[in-house]
Parts: C-alpha cells; sequence; structure tokens
C-alpha cells in the first residue's frame, strides 16, 4: 500500500487545525476573563461616608472607571465573536464529515438495496443525464461518484473491492493530509504568503518581544524604574540620618515622575505660573536646594504638590489636581522601595560592606511618610483630623480640664453620651460619620513570644543561637471599645498612640547605660573561646561564621528539616532508653520481682501529658511556619482616605530593634493580609556575650496615623555549650582567622551592665 502526502484541497482539515486551536484558546480566556458584575451590597450606601471629601473621591472614581465599562463592552464583543467564529467551524466540521461518509452506492443511485439490474441501469441512465459534464446541471465529481456506483453493483471485480475495501477501486494509497489548504503553496499567492510570514515572525514579534524586555530591564516588581531605586542607594548611603523632610525631598525627586523618564507624566504650560504661586504658600519647600535631581523643574514641582497635599491645600481641579492624583497613586509603592533600600544598606554596613551604619530613625521616618500620604497629614497634627467633618476649630472641644484627648483610641474608649457632647457642634448626619469611620478602624491586639526553636529548653537562650519573637497580630473594629471603661493591659496607649507595655521574657535587669554602642553581629570575640569537640573551632565564632548561620537559620526549609531531625533523633533516643529499660526488666531476679511494679509507675509517671503538649505545640509552629510560605493576599480592610486617590488596604510593617544602639535587627515583615488573625516570625541572632538585653517589637501602620506600637523584651543570654555538635553544617576551617583590634572585644549590644561578664 503506497502513502501519499497532500494539501487539504478541500479544506476540511484546516478547519478541524483552526477550531482546535480556537477553542484551546476561548474557552479559558471565556472563563477567566468574561465581565462579571460586582455584587452590590444593598447597605453600602448607609455604611459609605458622606463627607464632601469622600463624596468627591468617589466621583472621580466612577468617572475614572468609565473607561472600564467601555473595555468590558469590548471584551465582552470580542468573546462573543470568537464564539461565533468556533460555532461556523464547528458546522463546517460537521458537513465536512458528511460528505466524507462511508461509501453507499445505492444511495447514490437512488435505489433501495433490493433493487434489481433493470433498476439500477434505469437510475443510473436518468441521473446520468442530469450529471453529466456535458450537460448544462452536469457535475463532474458527482458524476465520477455516480459511475463508481454503477460500477459497484454491476461489474462483479468492483463490487468485491466495495464489500472488501469500501472502494469500487480496491485498496488505495494511504493518505496523510496536511492541514493547510493548497492555496498557501501555490506559485500566485507565495508573495503575499512571504509578506505575512516577514510581517509576524521578523516585525511584530521582535517588536513585542523588544518592549517586553526593555519594560522589564527599567521597572522592578511593583513597577518602580531602577534608576529611582538607583538614587534611593546613592542619597541614603550619602546621608544615613535621614530626617522627615529629606525623606520627601528625596521622595518626589524619583525618576517616576520625570517626563524623561515616564512618559505619563504631563508637562503643560500653566506649569510656569502655578506652580511658582503654589510655591509661595508652601513654607520650607526649600525649592532653591542646588544639588541635583533636587532642582530640576520636575522634582520641585512633585515636591510641591506632596507638601500642598500634606497641607490639604487645594489645586486647580483641570491641571495640579490631576497631576496630584498621579504622584500620590505612586507614593506607597515608592515608600516601599525606599524600605527595601534602606534595609539593604543596613545589612550591607552589618557585613561590614559599607563603613556608614544606617540608623534606625532613617527607616522608621521612611514608614512614617506612608500614613502621612495616605491621610493627608503632617506628622505634627493630630491624629484625630483623620476622622470626618473634623477640622482645627474642633480639636479644641477635645482639649479641656477634666480630660485631654490625643489620640482616637481615647475617643472611642469614652462613653457614648461623652463622645457626642465633645462634637455637640456637629450634625446628627456628621456625627453619624464619624462614628462610622471610627467604628471601622483597627483596633489591634498586638502579642509577641520568644523562644528559641528547635532546641530541647526553648524558653533558654545561648550565646549565637538563633532566637524566634513570634508575632501575633489579632485585629478588631475599634467599634468593640466604644464606651468600655475598664481597659485591658495592653490596650493601654500614650498620647502618641504608642502601645508601652513591656514583657520581660527573659528575666529582670537593671537599668540600660546611657551610652550607644554598636550591634553584636559586627563584630567578635578574639580567641581563647571554648572549642567544639569537632573541629575545634571557638565556641564564639567568627562575625562571617554568625553571619552564614543566620542565613541558613533564616531558611525556613532548612529549618523545617532540622526541626524533623531533631524529632527524630529525640524519638530514636527515647527507643533505646525504653529497649535498655525492657532488656533489664526481661532477666529480673527472683528478689527484684517486687522492684517490678515500682518500675512500672515510674515508668508510667514518666509518660507526662505535658510532653504531648509540647509536642503538638511544636507540631502546630511547624504548620504555622509552613503557612507562612504560602503566597500572602494583598486585601484586608478598606482605609478611611478621603485625600487619597486610590482606594487603600490596611498594612503593616513589623521589626526588631535595639533602641539603644539604634539598629535594626530583623528585615521589617510586611504584612499585608490582616483580616482578622495573623503571626509573624521574626528571626535574629542572639548576642555572642552572655548577660540580659533589652530590644524592642515595633508594630507600624502605612495607613493611618497613631496606631504604631512596641513591645520591650528582655532577652537573657546565657554562656554557649562547650560542644556544640547540632549544626556540622556551620563548622568552618581555621585556615583564616580574622584579626580584631582591642577596642572590639567589648559587646556591642546594650545591656543591663556596662561589661558583660566573661
Amino acid at each position: 500500500m503506497g502513502q501519499k502526502f497532500q494539501y487539504d484541497e478541500s479544506g476540511g482539515t484546516f478547519f478541524y487545525f483552526l477550531l482546535s486551536f480556537l477553542a484551546l484558546i476561548l474557552i479559558p480566556v471565556t472563563i477567566l476573563y468574561w465581565p462579571r458584575k460586582k455584587k452590590i451590597d444593598p447597605d453600602e450606601e448607609k455604611k459609605q461616608c458622606h463627607c464632601p471629601p469622600c463624596i468627591i473621591k468617589r466621583e472621580h472614581l466612577k468617572n475614572g472607571e468609565s473607561w472600564q465599562s467601555t473595555k468590558q463592552l469590548c471584551l465582552k464583543v470580542g468573546i462573543i465573536f470568537s464564539w461565533a467564529i468556533l460555532i461556523f467551524l464547528a458546522y463546517k466540521v460537521s458537513q465536512f464529515d458528511y460528505e466524507m461518509a462511508n461509501f453507499d452506492p445505492y444511495e447514490i443511485l437512488g435505489i433501495s438495496p433490493g433493487a434489481s439490474q433493470t433498476e439500477i441501469r434505469k437510475s443510473y441512465r436518468r441521473l446520468s443525464l442530469i450529471l453529466h459534464p456535458d450537460k448544462d446541471t452536469g457535475n463532474e465529481k458527482a458524476f465520477m461518484k455516480l459511475t463508481k456506483a454503477y460500477q459497484a453493483l454491476t461489474d462483479e471485480e468492483a463490487r468485491r473491492n466495495w464489500e472488501k475495501y469500501g472502494n469500487p477501486d480496491g485498496p488505495g494509497a494511504m493518505s496523510f493530509g496536511i492541514a493547510l489548504p493548497s492555496w498557501i503553496v501555490e506559485k500566485e499567492n507565495s508573495v503575499w504568503v512571504l509578506g505575512l510570514y516577514a510581517l509576524v515572525f521578523m516585525v511584530a514579534l521582535p517588536i513585542v518581544v523588544g518592549n517586553w524586555w526593555s519594560r522589564s530591564i527599567k521597572f522592578t516588581a511593583d513597577q518602580v524604574l531602577l534608576d529611582t531605586t538607583h538614587m534611593y542607594y546613592y542619597y541614603f548611603h550619602k546621608t544615613p540620618h535621614m530626617v522627615l523632610k529629606r525623606v520627601v525631598m528625596i521622595l518626589a525627586a524619583s525618576f517616576d515622575f520625570d517626563r524623561k523618564h515616564n512618559k505619563e507624566i504631563k508637562e503643560r504650560q500653566s506649569d510656569n505660573q502655578e506652580v511658582p504661586q503654589l510655591i509661595k504658600k508652601l513654607p520650607n519647600l526649600n525649592e532653591k536646594n542646588k544639588q541635583r535631581p533636587f532642582c530640576y523643574e520636575y522634582s520641585v514641582k512633585a515636591r510641591a504638590i506632596i507638601h500642598a497635599h500634606l497641607s490639604r491645600i487645594p489645586l486647580n481641579p483641570n491641571t495640579l489636581e490631576q497631576d496630584r492624583r498621579y504622584i500620590l497613586a505612586k507614593c506607597p509603592y515608592l515608600i516601599q522601595e525606599q524600605v527595601n533600600c534602606v534595609n539593604q544598606l543596613i545589612l550591607l554596613s552589618y557585613a561590614r560592606r559599607i563603613e556608614r551604619i544606617l540608623p534606625i530613625e532613617t527607616i522608621e521616618n521612611c514608614m512614617k511618610l506612608s500614613p502621612m500620604i495616605v491621610q493627608a497629614l503632617w506628622e505634627y497634627k493630630s491624629p484625630l483630623l483623620q476622622l470626618p467633618h473634623i477640622n482645627d476649630d474642633n480639636l479644641k472641644y477635645f482639649m479641656s480640664k477634666k480630660r485631654q484627648i490625643k489620640t482616637l483610641q481615647q475617643y472611642a474608649q469614652l462613653k457614648g453620651e461623652d463622645r457626642r457632647a465633645i462634637l455637640r457642634s456637629l450634625s446628627d448626619d456628621e456625627y453619624e460619620d464619624v462614628m462610622k469611620v471610627l467604628g471601622k478602624m483597627p483596633f489591634v491586639d498586638f502579642q509577641i513570644t520568644v523562644e528559641v526553636m528547635d532546641d530541647e529548653n526553648p524558653t533558654e537562650v545561648t550565646a549565637s543561637a538563633i532566637v524566634t519573637v513570634t508575632v501575633n497580630l489579632i485585629r478588631k473594629d475599634m467599634s468593640t471599645v466604644f464606651g468600655d471603661e475598664s481597659v485591658k493591659e495592653y490596650d493601654k496607649i500614650d498620647e502618641n498612640g504608642i502601645n508601652e507595655t513591656k514583657e520581660n521574657e527573659a528575666g529582670d535587669g537593671e537599668n540600660e547605660p546611657a551610652s550607644v554602642k554598636r550591634p553584636a553581629w559586627l563584630k567578635q570575640k578574639r580567641g581563647g573561646g571554648k572549642k567544639t569537640k569537632k573541629s575545634g573551632r571557638p565556641a564564639n565564632k567568627s562575625a562571617f561564621s554568625n553571619s552564614i548561620k543566620n542565613k541558613v537559620e533564616d531558611s525556613p526549609s532548612v529549618s523545617r528539616e532540622r526541626l524533623v531531625k531533631l524529632k527524630e533523633d529525640k524519638r530514636t533516643k527515647v527507643e533505646e532508653e525504653s529497649a535498655e529499660e525492657s532488656a533489664d526488666e526481661s532477666e529480673p531476679d527472683s528478689n527484684d520481682k517486687e522492684d517490678k511494679s515500682s518500675e512500672d509507675e515510674s515508668v508510667t509517671q514518666r509518660s507526662n501529658p505535658e510532653d504531648d503538649d509540647q509536642e503538638w505545640e511544636k507540631f502546630r509552629k511547624l504548620h504555622e511556619r509552613e503557612k507562612s510560605l504560602e503566597g500572602k493576599s494583598k486585601s484586608s480592610h478598606p482605609v478611611h482616605c478621603p485625600y487619597f486617590p486610590k482606594d487603600k488596604q490596611e498594612y503593616w510593617w513589623t521589626y526588631i530593634c535595639d533602641r539603644k544602639s539604634r539598629t535594626l535587627l530583623t528585615a521589617p515583615y510586611f504584612v499585608t493580609s490582616l483580616v482578622d488573625k495573623e503571626t509573624v516570625n521574626l528571626k535574629f541572632t542572639a548576642p555572642i556575650w552572655k548577660g540580659v538585653y533589652n530590644f524592642t517589637v515595633c508594630l507600624r501602620s502605612d495607613s493611618y496615623i497613631g496606631f504604631d506600637q512596641q513591645k520591650d523584651f528582655k532577652l537573657d543570654v546565657k554562656e554557649a555549650p562547650a560542644e556544640i555538635t547540632e549544626h556540622p553544617q556551620w563548622e568552618f576551617d581555621d585556615s583564616e582567622e580574622n584579626v580584631v583590634e582591642k577596642d572590639d572585644q567589648e559587646s556591642e549590644y546594650t545591656t543591663d551592665d556596662d561589661v558583660p561578664e566573661d
């Protein structure tokens, strides 16, 4: 049997190809991208704030979504048109299958299967006069098919071939069709086909890939220009101690606001008149700074707009107000990039890659700027101005001889009649808006637990151990404390909005010294320490060894493997001890029979239920650590921010620092999914010297002013054991020893004693 390759003459197989290709694309696209109506809450209008800024913001957002409705309409039309094409292709394929059905001579001649030879000849003559190519109604293909049908019923050999092979001509060559129509390879169409190939593969595809590559090398994951990131690194390294207004200046100088780097920025002729007039209204703008890029026009304009926003100065709605919306919508991503840059510089300073050490105030000033931008308030303004209908004139009612209300938490904890009496100047509708917004603000229960995970004694901290601080966040609405006179200890908040509750997790200590010292991981102890059994290394390793140890410990997969390994080792050890005891009991003397019952009782007593609880607690923590590795959503609770141009969700930063030495111990963890509860594990390396150390866990909001909290804890560091055999992967050769100056032998943490014990 021969083989034959040919193009699709009728185009049927090409329809199969198009149908399959279009179905594979159209079905998932329809499921994912078909526009769906949002579920509208019938009480949503009642829950919204009706202050003038909120109404204006909703109107702008609604107008901005007008193009979204047009986009959804075009998407619907495109999907429906594609489904129409798919249905047409399915119809063509069904017709093709019908035409290519099995050869049936009786059906072609229009006679019954039991017809005689006379009836067959009559039907053939009648149809041949109609279908013959010489006739006006002739059809060559139909006539050839009619002839084969007549031969199959009259010629014996043709009949046998039809019955055996389904074809009067006998077995044919195997045909492999190419699912492309034959006109593609025809000579007269070759120019058009080659032109289409060149347009797609030599023009369109390189342009698309080039645009994608050019954007990917210019922007970070948060769509921040890499040139902006480099500028942040330069200025934060140049000025380690960065004040807040300097941070605002660097933010305004971002290249994302420059027309040369970002084509979305609009430059108008009216800026030459409006920007100078706006600058006159803003004190301390420092517009005459000659340092580049702070002196560039785009930087001065962006800085003036940010200052006007923080001062709540209205702008021209047709010009500068549009620029304000674009700049402010970009600011949260730029501020997060600033925090990341400062954190990287701090890590480099700890690794001695750079000489200057950035204090904790720099990164905290970057964090302070985020709620200022969201709420349109300077840091020195009252947090009460975040409520609707509250202005500087209303603040005097919060300050009286009886009470001094300075924070939102203090106002919320008043009784209902007292809250209404303070805002008696507002109407009932305005006061209702105030209570709506205040009741939805966050009230976070902020608790910490300090332990050394994966160790047999998690409460004991030894030198250079990996300390894990578990931060438990429980978010509630502020309405839960309305009228509650009995405030819990963790609810006590000072006038600055900072939770001052202190938890001493590792013992008591004396007052800290006033001197500020460098963090302990930057230096190492000089020789003479205790050595391990395996390699003879000192118990207190070098700074490089400790940094590697920290990195390995921070790896969740390594920690999980170590935990499983420690559990297996412990279980094996218990089984061996039980086997030894059973072996001893298997051969008792006659005099020891009475002691057997007492030994059984001791073994029974040894299996304390508290051990099971500890194992369960370890398993629960392991499960939480695995869960923390999963992807986090960025949806928590909406923020009341009428002056911010976009909808905002509540996010938080949490980190550990040393207030005395003004250093950062852990990288700020950005919590983006605090809906009800959230657990964060912060890890750092314990000091290499034994003693009592004071650290602080901080929680900062990126959306509200006055909601920051901090908790102090003490760490009682014990001397490391003489033999360290649990971490063989941290053993290093003694080929190279770092030489440390004599002054570096002192501890760099701030402890309760000026000089740690040897």
